[in-house]
């Protein structure tokens, strides 16, 4: 008698949850009404219109002062005298994001207006050079954004020979 057993499901594993925003991003999301910014939502909010800043943190551990520039951006927004929008890329979509400016340190701010780019500030800076670097910036006209960046690995030495 040939019985057919029934196939045993497998339960997929759960999906892995995405790291937790530390405390200081998660302030800075609610003390300027920001908005975390994946993939899929950069274009739109590239394209709003007004000026708006894209804030990448990396892993607070290895680039302490990422929490150093969240304390502060609300504080240096004021000072620039603008009203901004603001993005807080989550540290598991910062590559993907990242290449879009060719932002290659972290903390980085990506500064935009209407659809186009303004420039990068990255690292954390003495209070009137960010001032500063942040208004020269507010002051250009936006234009496109920088090529991509693309990451290169160095091939196996003994797959070369």
């Amino acid at each position: 008698m040939n019985e057919t057993l029934p196939t045993p499901t497998v339960d997929a594993p759960p999906a892995a949850a995405a790291p937790a925003a530390h405390p200081l991003i998660a302030r800075l999301l609610a003390c300027t009404g920001g908005v975390e910014v994946r993939p899929a939502d950069t274009e739109a909010f590239e394209a709003a219109d007004g000026d708006a800043v894209l804030f990448f943190g990396g892993d607070p551990v290895r680039f302490p002062e990422a929490l150093d520039v969240a304390v502060v951006l609300p504080e240096l927004l004021a000072a620039a005298g603008r009203r901004m929008r603001v993005g807080v890329v989550p540290r598991d979509a910062e590559d993907a994001v990242a290449r879009r400016y060719a932002v290659q340190r972290w903390p980085s701010l990506v500064l935009l207006r209407d659809g186009g780019y303004l420039g990068t500030l990255s690292g954390m800076q003495d209070w009137d050079v960010f001032v500063e670097a942040l208004r020269t910036l507010l002051a250009r006209t936006p234009g496109r954004r920088p090529a991509a960046t693309i990451a290169i690995h160095a091939a196996d030495a003994a797959a070369c020979h």
